[in-house]
C-alpha cells in the first residue's frame, strides 16, 4: 500500500526533454527559460509550453512511480492498493492516472467534530477512486478511514456511523482504518500514538471490548456494496487543468447530477477508455453512462480529447456541455481546434442553450446533466419527496444478476420519512439492515417503470433497499407496527440505579445514582473523571398485562454515552452502539420481577482530565502525548436516559 504522495512537486528527471519531446511532439529546449518565469514570444504561448511541460511531468509521475511499483508487486505475485494526492497538491498530476494503476484505488476521509462537517476535497477524492475502480473493473474501493487530528480518543461507534456512511455513499467498499498503533504494555493506556494523528483504533480504546457489531457493520455493508456492479448515468470529465483535489478542493461539485449516479472521467480514460456501445458509453470495467457532461475546468481540453469526442458523439453519444475556448497546449494546432469544434457546437452557437445533431449522436449546450436527462426520458434513478422533502440523503446503485440493490444514507441528525423512489419496475423491495442483519419486506407503489417505498431512517441512519422478487402486484401497504410507552415504569425505569465502576480507574467501586445523569456532573471527582465501563442494574415489576398477544416488549436507553451491553435477568441481549439505543427485550423478561442491568462504557477523555488536575497524585491514564489540560471540556457519559419500556404491537393483516 502506498500512502497519499506526500513529498511536494517533482520537476526534473534525467531524461525529462527526450520523453517530453516524445510526448509533445516538439523541441521543448527554445522554451527552457520559461521555467525561470521569462515569456517567450508571448505571454500565451508560453502559458501553454508551461502546460505541456507539468502534464508530462504528470504522466512520467504516474507511470514511473505508481506504475513501476504496480508492475513489480504484480511480478512477485503481490496486489497494489494506492492513494494518490487526496488534498491539495495539484502541482503533482492527476490523481486519478495515479490510482488507475493499482489494483485497489484508494482515497481518505477524515473524521470530523460536529459542524460544517468533511473537507469538501475528501468528497472529491473518493469519488474519484471509487470512479477508477469502475472504470478499470477493480471492483474493490479503498479508503484511508476515519481519520482524525483530533479531539483524541474523542469518537465512539455512534459518532463514527455517520463518516463511515459517507464514505459507503461516495463508493467505498473496503476500510482501512487509520489507524491502529502497536502496543506492547497492556495496562498503560490508551497508550502509545501517532501523536495527534489517528482514530486510535486499539485494543486500549476503551470500547474494544464492545467492537465487534461496530465492525460487523462495517463488513456487511463493504460486502453487500461489492456486489454486482456499480449503476451510473453520467461521466463527468473535469478537464485537464488539475486533478480533482483541486477542481474541487475548495467548493462543492455544484453542478454534479441529481438523483443520477455519476463517475469522474479524465482526459486518459476518454482517450483510451470510453467506447460507445448500444446506446451508452461503456468501460472496460463494465460500468457505462448515458451522457457524457463537461464540466469542472473542461472549458479548455486538448484537440485529441476534442477529436475522441467527435467520434464518439458521430457513433451516436450525447454530450452535455458548452463549446470550450481553446486548448492549453503548446502542441496542438489551434485552428484545427476550432475546426473541430464548429462541428460539434456550430459556428455561430456559442452561447446559450441549444441541441445539435452531429452523425448519429448530440450535442446539448445550456443545460446541466438533469435536464439533458430529463429530456432524454430518462427519469431521475433515486428521488426522495414527502413528508420530508428537504431531507438530505445520498445513495449507491449497484446492478446485482437478479436485480438492483441501493444503499440509502441519511445525512441528517435527526429522523427522517420519506417517500423513496427508485427507477426500478416490476420487483418488489426489501429492507436489508446491515446493523442487524435482518431483511424485511416493504411497501411499495409501482407506476410509470418507477417503484416508490416509504422509508423510516434514524439520525445519520442507512439502510440497503434490494429489489430481487418479482412483484405479484402493483402495490404493497404492509402496516407499521404500533408503539407505545407502557405506563407506571418511569420512575423505576429513571431513578435509583446501583452502578458499579471498573477498578483502578479512579472511580468509587459502587455509586447510586437518584436519577440518571452524566458521570461528568458528579460531584464526586472519581465518578466525574471516569473512562471505562460501569454497570448499571435495577430490579422492575413487569405486569402481566404487558405481555399481550402478538406484541414485543422494547427497552429504549434514550441518550447513551457511548455504548451499551444489556442484560436481563442474566442473559445478555448485545451490545448498543447507536441511536436509537433500544432493543427487544421480550423474550427475557418475564410477569413480575426482573433484573435489568446495563453496562455502559465511555471514552479515554474525562479520565485524561482528571490526570491533568493540578491535586492529581495518581495518573490513572497513559499516553505519549497530552492533548488535553485541566480546564478541557469534559464529556457527557453514562446512562443519561430516559429509559422506557415499550410496547410493539403486531399490525392488523397487510393488505
Amino acid at each position: 500500500l502506498t500512502d497519499s504522495i506526500e513529498v511536494g512537486p517533482q520537476n526534473w528527471t534525467d531524461h525529462i526533454l527526450e520523453e517530453f519531446e516524445k510526448r509533445r511532439g516538439y523541441d521543448p529546449h527554445p522554451w527552457l527559460p520559461a521555467l525561470t518565469g521569462v515569456v517567450i514570444r508571448s505571454t500565451a504561448d508560453t502559458d501553454r509550453f508551461l502546460w505541456d511541460f507539468r502534464r508530462t511531468l504528470s504522466q512520467l509521475l504516474a507511470e514511473n512511480h505508481y506504475g513501476e511499483i504496480a508492475d513489480d508487486l504484480h511480478a512477485h505475485g503481490m496486489r497494489y492498493y494506492g492513494e494518490a494526492l487526496e488534498y491539495h497538491r495539484p502541482s503533482l498530476g492527476d490523481d486519478m492516472e495515479m490510482r488507475s494503476k493499482t489494483d485497489v484505488p484508494m482515497g481518505a476521509m477524515w473524521t470530523w467534530a460536529g459542524s460544517p462537517g468533511p473537507d469538501i476535497d475528501y468528497l472529491s477524492d473518493l469519488r474519484g477512486a471509487a470512479s477508477i475502480a469502475h472504470i478499470y473493473g477493480q471492483n474493490l474501493v479503498g479508503a484511508e478511514s476515519m481519520t482524525s487530528r483530533g479531539p483524541a480518543w474523542s469518537f465512539s461507534p455512534n459518532n463514527l456511523k455517520k463518516v463511515a456512511d459517507l464514505e459507503f455513499a461516495l463508493g467505498v467498499n473496503r476500510f482501512e482504518i487509520h489507524e491502529s498503533t502497536h502496543q506492547p504494555v497492556p495496562d498503560m493506556a490508551p497508550g502509545l500514538t501517532l501523536g495527534p494523528y489517528g482514530l486510535w483504533f486499539n485494543r486500549n480504546n476503551t470500547w474494544a471490548e464492545e467492537a465487534k457489531p461496530w465492525v460487523t457493520y462495517l463488513a456487511r455493508c463493504s460486502y453487500l456494496l461489492q456486489q454486482g456492479h456499480y449503476f451510473a448515468d453520467v461521466a463527468y470529465f473535469y478537464g485537464e487543468e488539475g486533478p480533482l483535489t483541486a477542481v474541487f478542493g475548495w467548493k462543492p461539485i455544484e453542478d454534479a447530477p441529481d438523483g443520477y449516479a455519476f463517475d469522474f472521467v479524465n482526459s486518459d480514460v476518454i482517450l483510451h477508455k470510453l467506447a460507445f456501445k448500444d446506446g451508452r458509453l461503456t468501460t472496460p470495467g463494465g460500468t457505462s453512462y448515458r451522457i457524457l457532461y463537461l464540466g469542472g475546468r473542461s472549458q479548455r481540453m486538448t484537440l485529441p480529447v476534442l477529436r475522441k469526442i467527435h467520434d464518439l458523439v458521430e457513433q451516436g453519444a450525447i454530450i452535455v456541455g458548452n463549446r470550450p475556448a481553446d486548448s492549453p497546449s503548446l502542441a496542438d494546432d489551434e485552428t484545427e481546434f476550432q475546426r473541430v469544434a464548429d462541428q460539434l457546437w456550430g459556428k455561430k452557437a456559442s452561447t446559450g442553450q441549444f441541441m445539435l445533431r452531429v452523425g448519429k449522436g448530440r450535442v446539448y449546450a445550456g443545460e446541466s446533466a438533469n435536464q439533458v436527462l430529463a429530456t432524454l426520458g430518462t427519469p431521475r434513478d433515486f428521488e426522495s419527496s414527502k413528508p420530508d422533502p428537504g431531507a438530505r440523503l445520498m445513495f449507491v446503485h449497484r446492478k446485482l444478476d437478479d436485480g438492483d440493490l441501493y444503499f440509502v444514507d441519511n445525512r441528517e441528525d435527526r429522523a427522517v420519512d420519506v417517500d423513496a423512489t427508485f427507477r426500478v419496475d416490476g420487483k418488489a423491495p426489501e429492507l436489508w439492515d446491515a446493523a442487524t442483519g435482518t431483511t424485511q419486506p416493504a411497501s411499495y407503489k409501482i407506476a410509470a417503470g418507477l417503484t416508490t417505498v416509504p422509508l423510516h431512517l434514524d439520525p445519520y441512519g442507512a439502510t440497503f433497499v434490494v429489489f430481487r422478487k418479482q412483484a405479484d402486484a402493483a402495490t404493497r401497504d404492509l402496516p407499521q407496527p404500533q408503539e407505545s410507552v407502557l405506563p407506571g415504569l418511569d420512575e423505576a425505569l429513571n431513578n435509583d440505579w446501583a452502578v458499579s465502576f471498573q477498578p483502578h480507574r479512579g472511580a468509587p467501586e459502587s455509586a447510586t445514582f437518584a436519577r440518571l445523569t452524566s458521570w461528568s456532573e458528579s460531584a464526586d471527582a472519581g465518578v466525574k473523571y471516569f473512562s471505562g465501563t460501569a454497570a448499571y442494574s435495577r430490579a422492575i415489576q413487569v405486569p402481566a398485562s404487558a405481555f399481550a398477544p402478538g406484541a414485543r416488549l422494547w427497552l429504549d436507553l434514550g441518550d447513551v454515552e457511548n455504548v451499551a451491553e444489556v442484560a436481563v435477568n442474566g442473559k445478555s441481549l448485545g451490545i448498543l452502539w447507536k441511536t436509537p439505543f433500544k432493543l427487544d427485550v421480550t423474550d427475557a423478561l418475564v410477569p413480575g420481577a426482573n433484573q435489568i442491568v446495563v453496562r455502559v462504557t465511555n471514552l479515554w477523555v474525562n479520565r485524561m482530565i482528571g490526570d491533568q488536575q493540578p491535586w492529581s497524585l495518581k495518573k490513572y491514564a497513559f499516553a505519549d502525548f497530552l492533548p488535553y489540560t485541566a480546564d478541557s471540556p469534559l464529556l457527557p457519559s453514562g446512562l443519561l436516559g430516559p429509559v422506557r419500556l415499550l410496547s410493539v404491537a403486531a399490525p392488523p393483516a397487510a393488505h
